[in-house]
């Protein structure tokens, strides 16, 4: 977080991103963008993460396992609520299970993006526009179902920069590792 600060890095939030690759609004004081994403909505991303957000004004968007929420370990929805209300944070589905989405039929994809979407309709008051697929994994019909869904955007583990080209249901995402140098950080977000 201090490093994105530090070079001046704009973080997006998943409106900004849509507009950028939907609607090709990029924000034109900001020279370097970059989304900052957490999946699952550990416990840790509020007593870690969070205080580093705000020391460092970064965005951030966190993919939450909505069923569990409020379960040892994970976020609860205090906790949610009070990083939502920060404005540093931002929270999208990342399925009401964390099932593999590859491996369930259309019906099963299809319930677990509804219910999640449903969740943080209901409990944050949200329009959910972004899905993460849970560990990146999704087949031909997934993005055919989280559109229907109502989502906007979804996100995969595919390395690589996130461009419309790839759709916007199978966009690309960099995977920041524990122990990553500052070094091989800096070049994931090269072009």
């Amino acid at each position: 977080m201090k490093y994105l600060h530090e070079q001046d890095y704009y973080t997006v939030t998943p409106a900004e991103a849509y507009k950028i690759l939907a609607q090709n609004k990029v924000p034109k004081k900001h020279k370097k963008l970059v989304m900052v994403t957490f999946d699952d909505g550990y416990e840790n991303n509020y007593t870690a993460a969070y205080p580093l957000l705000k020391k460092y004004h970064i965005h951030a968007t966190i993919g939450l396992i909505t069923s569990k929420v409020d379960t040892q370990g994970m976020l609860t929805l205090k906790q949610v609520k009070e990083m939502k209300k920060s404005k540093w944070v931002s929270f999208v589905s990342h399925t009401q299970n964390h099932q593999e989405l590859n491996r369930l039929d259309e019906a099963g994809q299809r319930e677990e993006m509804y219910a999640s979407r449903t969740w943080l309709k209901q409990d944050l008051h949200q329009k959910p526009d972004l899905l993460v697929y849970p560990v990146g994994r999704y087949n031909e019909v997934s993005p055919k179902v989280a559109k229907e869904s109502g989502y906007k955007l979804a996100l995969t583990t595919k390395p690589g920069l996130a461009n419309a080209e790839q759709g916007l249901y199978e966009l690309h995402r960099q995977r920041v590792v524990p122990d990553m140098t500052q070094e091989a950080f800096a070049k994931l977000l090269q072009p």
